[in-house]
């Protein structure tokens, strides 16, 4: 679900924080390595206090709309991990609150496998056959997703449904929905939405 004009409380606050704490203009070289005239960190916000309780409030009502089958919520290290923990935990507040909704579990995919231990590539929540949410906080190329949902491929579970905070609109959906069949890509903002919304703060 794109932002619409029916943005909820919980958006609009989410929104506002990101284009405050996480949008910068100036000359940056992004991780694919492309130039761009800003940059969005998303973490300086879902690490924030209230941008991680907004952040895990707004996923979690995602997951309930889009995968409301799914088990669990994960994605790549560190990106990822913010986003993970917040949802997992709203998730749990709201089977407190309401009988029959489910909570997810979360987990944390690594770039490659431990070379020690285990040797796992994914911590945390882990079972063959289980349907799960890969997240992201911003998707540029896609990249650093489509590197997790290999991973939970590999793992055995079934990708419901991808989630990215951030769509940078640079070719990143495209290249996910190849990946994940007939599950659902759901951006919660797009880069021009932060934009705007930080010229509109000035």
């Amino acid at each position: 679900m794109e932002l619409t004009a029916a943005l909820t409380a919980d958006r609009a606050a989410l929104l506002a924080l990101i284009a405050k704490l996480s949008f910068r203009l100036g000359d940056f070289t992004l991780a694919s390595g492309a130039k761009s005239d800003y940059y969005i960190d998303c973490r300086t916000t879902t690490l924030d206090a209230e941008g991680g309780r907004l952040s895990g409030l707004v996923f979690a009502e995602l997951i309930r709309q889009h995968a409301p089958q799914a088990v669990a919520v994960g994605g790549l290290t560190m990106g990822a991990d913010p986003l993970v923990s917040n949802t997992a935990s709203a998730t749990a507040w709201w089977q407190l609150a309401h009988a029959g909704v489910p909570a997810v579990h979360g987990f944390l995919v690594r770039k490659a496998l431990k070379t020690h231990g285990t040797g796992r590539q994914i911590e945390g929540y882990v079972r063959e056959g289980a349907e799960v949410v890969v997240v992201d906080d911003v998707c540029t190329t896609g990249g650093s997703t489509i590197t997790a949902i290999e991973a939970v491929q590999a793992a055995g579970m079934k990708v419901a449904a991808v989630l990215c905070l951030v769509d940078r609109e640079q070719g990143g959906r495209a290249n996910i929905e190849a990946v994940i069949g007939s599950a659902p890509f759901v951006s919660v903002f797009t880069a021009s939405d932060v934009r705007a919304e930080k010229l509109r703060q000035g």
